[in-house]
């Protein structure tokens, strides 16, 4: 290897010892063969001249303070200024994304999810879960999108499109690479979204999901298009459909509402403030059945649909968008959630069940279970758990890194 390397200060390296794949800035004494690694001065004087010499998304190699070798990975503008790619000396080449990005479908074929022909929608890479930090890859039919949520990814974005085609062969038809919202601001890198491959631009964007069909709004939809990280909780939900009155809050894509209608639910109202998220969720709930008679949907203010709504209502999904993207905003979305719940368990049919979620990172699953409590004791209503709920197999949190763990739900029944 011959990348620039980073020094630790004396007993930060604990974490890495751990296999946790950042390096925060905080630990961080100097960069290269600088010594003067004993004062506050010197370490001031090396951050600066570090953070001079190197461009975010380079790649680094990073020692501890008696110059172990720790891991090798992209250095970025921020707090968190390394995630680790590797914990051993490693070339980053063409050799090692296909590497990780073989291991990330095989293990994807081990489970099963694609051995029925019912499913051609799953998430490739996710990111610490698969040991590329920085990295997401959704695949939906013969359609890959890549986005990137570093800079590094961001310029290695070509050579893993190519390591991409390597490992999924002619059934890829299309690569389609969408960060313009997700790269970091402060790297300044004015990029656009773009396709990095295609055979076909003109082929429709229709994935399929345990046999339901999906319009994929890759270009210009939320996240990579889909939610895919829900579908496991969609099909327990088909479960629980069966001849109820179903409310899905904060539709986007009318997922939840197609699966319902699958089950056999009697009457499904969608709801969203987003007429296009409207308009999408009438085309896939037309998608899988053309004579729907038994689907509304409403744009509106979410909050203001099921404060105000006089139908009983007894299944009620709770899916909204992240309330929180930082610590700083915590407080405020544990508030947002305790109100939508609450507004909620007032509004459902006695033996109703509701599914609510966070998908907020910063909301641990302790935070999220104490606020939809406190809604529920609000209420004065019994309340009972009938399931916990999390990411599926696609979406795999590393054990050491638990921050990966953001999707937390669960499956209520509500009482008297």
């Amino acid at each position: 290897m011959n990348y620039p390397q980073l020094y630790l200060k004396p007993k930060k390296e604990e974490s890495l010892l751990r296999f946790h794949p950042w390096v925060f800035s905080g630990a961080v004494a100097y960069l290269g063969g600088s010594s003067a690694e004993s004062n506050v001065s010197g370490h001031s004087k090396h951050l600066h001249s570090y953070q001079a010499r190197l461009a975010e998304g380079d790649t680094v190699e990073v020692y501890s303070a008696d110059k172990r070798f720790l891991g090798v990975g992209h250095y970025q503008i921020g707090s968190i200024v390394v995630r680790i790619l590797s914990f051993t000396p490693v070339e980053i080449n063409a050799f090692f994304w296909t590497e990780r990005l073989q291991r990330a479908y095989e293990l994807r074929c081990n489970f099963g999810l694609l051995a029925s022909g019912m499913n051609d929608t799953f998430r490739l890479i996710h990111g610490e879960g698969d040991f590329l930090p920085g990295l997401i890859i959704d695949i939906y039919a013969h359609t890959a999108v890549i986005q990137a949520h570093s800079a590094g990814m961001h310029y290695a974005r070509k050579d893993i499109a190519d390591a991409l085609r390597t490992v999924l062969g002619s059934y890829v038809h299309r690569i389609y690479y969408k960060s313009e919202g997700t790269l970091p601001y402060k790297a300044n890198l004015g990029e656009e979204n773009e396709y990095l491959y295609s055979n076909e631009q003109n082929e429709p964007f229709i994935a399929t999901e345990n046999g339901l069909k999906f319009y994929i709004d890759c270009l210009k939809g939320q996240k990579t298009g889909f939610f895919i990280d829900q579908r496991d909780n969609r099909s327990l939900l088909q479960k629980y459909a069966l001849n109820r009155v179903v409310l899905n809050m904060f539709c986007y894509t009318g997922s939840f509402s197609v699966y319902a209608l699958q089950g056999g639910a009697s009457l499904v109202h969608s709801v969203d403030s987003s007429a296009k998220a409207i308009a999408l969720t009438n085309e896939n709930v037309s998608l899988n059945s053309s004579e729907e008679t038994r689907h509304q949907a409403f744009n509106e203010d979410a909050f203001h649909f099921l404060e105000s709504s006089n139908t009983k209502y007894d299944l009620i999904v709770l899916d909204p968008p992240a309330f929180a993207k930082h610590r700083d905003a915590l407080r405020n979305a544990l508030q947002g959630y305790r109100k939508l719940n609450a507004i909620a368990f007032k509004k459902i049919k006695a033996g109703g069940i509701i599914f609510t979620f966070s998908c907020s990172q910063i909301v641990s699953k302790n935070d999220f279970r104490l606020t939809v409590f406190s809604a529920a004791a609000q209420s004065g209503r019994a309340v009972r758990i009938l399931h916990q709920l999390t990411q599926p197999a696609d979406h795999p949190i590393n054990i050491y890194h638990p921050e990966g763990e953001y999707l937390k739900g669960l499956v209520l029944q509500v009482g008297d």
